[in-house]
């Protein structure tokens, strides 16, 4: 290593405790989970549903994690009775035929195929455990409704090139909430609530204040505990019959980021102090495989109502995807190929035309009176962006946008006077997407597909349903369908 290169300690696998240098017990359960997000109270829930006595364990004072900050939005569909009660046929084959071709490159189709066949009973299971969804649209493009309604598109499945693969239907569920506070507290906050009453009530466990940090392995490679820190002291964990891993990704780890998904380092981390990787260098201590560590979601800094009927240009002045997509495919793209430089670019009607609470505070960076002004301004190349605007221009006066296929609804020329959005240098919030490789019942693999005995995991500590390509509420989803599925079988060992 040079002497100017970081130290990636932070990154190395955590190596595994030997069960023999265990001398005292301090607590144990049947199953035990580390984490106590949407995955973990999943996972607890489930094992209780099996008879199996459950300890949780938290680093945080109480649970919630990433997941409680959340937008709440659930991915589910197949014909959920809430699709049903606002008017939207669904079915299994078109919620996979999306999917797959929005979640790769490199889907899991395994679990991809089990999420959406039991998708409607995994809704009907949530709403078991309490969690309330009002049977209501809420048709407005958004990153998550400011409503309490129930249902929202959240992956551009009625945008190009999606709405060619599959019939669109929107599969954002999301739990009722009063008073919510986009980006402060919102239906992710509620979910929780609902997921660890019923956990707690089910006669789970929970040891807040305790933060996981060696896995325990008996001679023969089994799993057979955990070794946490509580205020300071060190406590050994027994699980009879399996650990469930749930503490979220790593994008809290600078290190981590730094070595498998360098494009999103300096970017603003979303979610939680506690998504630092523990899980997946836990796993990887015990030989755990890993998949789409350089995979991550990434959000476009600015609201769909302002993005929808512009158009997005990169330093070449050209556009780069359809702009009424969801906008977390358009920060991907912008990231991953423009490397976070992109503008805006709009005209005075379309900026007037949404609410300033919707601006998120944007301002026009340029304003010109003619396209070759605004180009130049904004430092383009010569005849670039004029180009781009009367090519985009002629073709949606008919209503047509044969380069990226926006639709009808989104398209009109823009006229003078002109603006642009500068949105290079403005911070994109970012999560991590890969993580251990499990199957579909949550068992961690190693390299050669095996399971690890008695090691299972869950939620953003895995590669899950969004392999590479995201949409709103396939954390949450994946999280709990998943959580739930480690939790049985780690039960039923």
């Amino acid at each position: 290593m040079d002497a100017g290169s970081p130290s990636l300690a932070g990154a190395a696998p955590i190596a595994p405790r030997p069960a023999r240098e265990v001398r005292v017990w301090d607590a144990e359960a049947d199953v035990v989970v580390a984490g106590y997000g949407c995955a973990g109270a999943s996972a607890a829930i489930a094992a209780r549903e099996k008879d199996a006595s459950v300890l949780v364990l938290e680093r945080a004072s109480a649970g919630g994690g990433a997941s409680a900050m959340a937008g709440g939005e659930i991915y589910l569909g197949g014909g959920t009775a809430i699709q049903k009660a606002c008017g939207f046929d669904d079915t299994p084959e078109a919620m996979r035929a999306y999917l797959l071709a929005a979640t790769g490159p490199g889907p899991n189709e395994a679990k991809i195929d089990v999420y959406c066949e039991q998708s409607v009973d995994h809704f009907d299971w949530l709403v078991r455990c309490g969690v309330v969804f009002k049977p209501t649209f809420y048709p407005t493009p958004c990153w998550e409704p400011p409503t309490d309604d129930g249902l929202v598109y959240t992956g551009g499945e009625n945008a190009w090139p999606f709405n060619e693969i599959a019939e669109p239907a929107p599969r954002g569920h999301v739990p009722q909430m009063q008073n919510k506070r986009p980006g402060d507290r919102s239906a992710g906050w509620m979910l929780m609530q609902s997921l660890s009453h019923m956990a707690e009530a089910s006669g789970a466990k929970v040891m807040a204040d305790s933060r996981v940090s060696q896995l325990v392995v008996d001679d023969a490679g089994e799993v057979v505990g955990l070794i946490a820190r509580e205020f300071g002291e060190e406590r050994a964990v027994r699980a009879r019959q399996g650990v469930v891993l749930a503490t979220g990704g790593f994008a809290a780890n600078p290190e981590m980021v730094a070595l498998y998904a360098p494009r999103i380092a300096g970017q603003m981390p979303l979610g939680t102090d506690g998504d630092d990787g523990s899980s997946l260098r836990l796993g990887q201590g015990v030989g755990a495989a890993a998949a789409h560590l350089d995979a991550a979601q990434t959000a476009l800094p600015s609201n769909p109502p302002l993005v929808y009927p512009s158009i997005l240009v990169n330093d070449f002045g050209q556009r780069f995807i359809n702009e009424d997509t969801y906008c977390g495919r358009i920060g991907q793209a912008s990231i991953f190929q423009q490397q976070a430089r992109c503008s805006i670019v709009l005209d005075e009607s379309i900026f007037e035309s949404v609410p300033e609470v919707d601006r998120w505070g944007a301002r026009p960076t340029w304003v010109c009176e003619t396209v070759a002004e605004l180009e130049a301004e904004m430092g383009l190349p010569d005849g670039s962006l004029q180009a781009t605007v009367e090519l985009y221009n002629r073709h949606a006066q008919h209503g047509e946008d044969p380069v990226f296929h926006k639709r009808t609804e989104f398209l009109r020329p823009l006229k003078s006077p002109y603006g642009g959005i500068r949105l290079t240098g403005l911070p994109y919030a970012v999560f991590t997407l890969g993580g251990m490789v499990t199957t579909v019942n949550g068992e961690v693999v190693g390299p050669g597909g095996e399971p690890i005995p008695g090691l299972f995991a869950a939620g953003r500590a895995t590669s899950g349903i969004p392999s590479w390509g995201y949409a709103s509420g396939t954390s949450l989803g994946d999280g709990t369908f998943f959580g739930r599925r480690a939790g049985w079988a780690a039960a039923g060992r």
